[in-house]
């Protein structure tokens, strides 16, 4: 119990009619000093110039918090803040002190129950794990990741294929599904040459794991027709896949689809996030920029937060690409 909350009780208590006690006695009582009580009443315009403080900052707090309709924990809301138009510059200290002192909390990501594939179609084509989860180790358009995941709604299910830069987290290409047919998977890989071919090369890995859709033989010809290298996970190891599971993961704690009958507003939803995910959503191993504007800075050497952050808030260590 704080001494702040026992002098506001003695405080409360000498306010009220019936009370008989002296300060001395209400103070002995709580087991505080009567000076520091005396103090503690002098300071009020003190502590009601920085609770006005708390609750101004908390108010920009709360809109980072809500942008874009997806909740966010404190880094992400420091990140916000300083690509605002001005720049708003808080401590990540007071960011948590006040989310903690207003009771703002951050959801905790839950176990993914769809991770595994359905096994009907699996064939033998199983690639090597030629990853080795070197996720960051060759630069941008080096490692793709792909997976499927499942988006429960209204007692059915769409399917969301993504490829994501396992160096810069953009998510490359992504097509939702409602049905399990390979083609939306073979489409993924089809969506990423048409969009972004131009910056792949033969060293180009792309990893999956040993799912169905990517041991069939369509999808091996297709990734050997683009002059891409497959590799894969080892079976039932979600960690050689751990960015892709990563992503999957964070997208289910910020959207919701509950109120979903259709599969056209399950797919407005995605659509909104996955574009809110690549040019807003900030990240902290990522030099505190979305995954679109960290591709720009790696490639280009211009930071956009340059000269906004304050020194002791500014500890990111730039990687450096091959």
């Amino acid at each position: 119990m704080s001494a702040g909350w026992k002098f506001e009780v003695i405080q409360k208590t000498l306010q009220e009619d019936v009370n008989q006690l002296s300060v001395s006695m209400l103070c002995d009582i709580a087991g505080v000093s009567r000076s520091g009580y005396y103090r503690w009443i002098n300071a009020a315009d003190v502590r009601e110039k920085k609770e006005k403080q708390d609750r101004e900052d908390f108010e920009l707090i709360l809109k980072a918090y809500n942008q874009r309709g997806y909740s966010k924990g404190a880094r992400g809301i420091y990140m916000c803040m300083l690509h605002w138009e001005p720049p708003v510059v808080m401590n990540l200290k007071k960011i948590r002190r006040l989310m903690d002192k207003y009771g703002l909390v951050c959801p905790i990501r839950k176990a993914n129950p769809y991770r595994r594939m359905a096994k009907a179609m699996k064939t033998n084509h199983v690639a090597d794990n030629l990853l080795n989860r070197k996720f960051t180790e060759y630069g941008p358009r080096k490692v793709l990741l792909t997976d499927i995941t499942y988006i429960p709604y209204n007692g059915i299910f769409a399917y969301l294929s993504t490829i994501l830069d396992a160096y810069t987290k953009q998510i490359l290409s992504y097509v939702l599904s409602d049905s399990l047919e390979v083609d939306f998977v073979l489409e993924t890989v089809n969506k990423l040459i048409q969009n972004h071919g131009i910056e792949l090369s033969k060293e180009t890995l792309i990893h999956s794991d040993q799912g169905c859709h990517y041991t069939s033989t369509s999808f091996i010809r297709l990734v050997n027709d683009k002059d891409l290298r497959q590799s894969m996970s080892r079976k039932g190891n979600c960690w050689d896949n751990a960015p892709q599971e990563s992503f999957f993961g964070h997208m289910k704690d910020e959207i919701d689809v509950s109120g979903c009958t259709r599969y056209r507003e399950v797919k407005k939803i995605i659509d909104d996030w996955i574009d809110y995910y690549n040019n807003e959503r900030y990240q902290w191993q990522l030099a505190k920029l979305s995954p679109n504007e960290y591709y720009e800075y790696i490639t280009t050497g211009n930071y956009p937060l340059k000269g906004i952050m304050d020194e002791g808030d500014n500890k990111h260590t730039f990687p450096k690409t091959n």
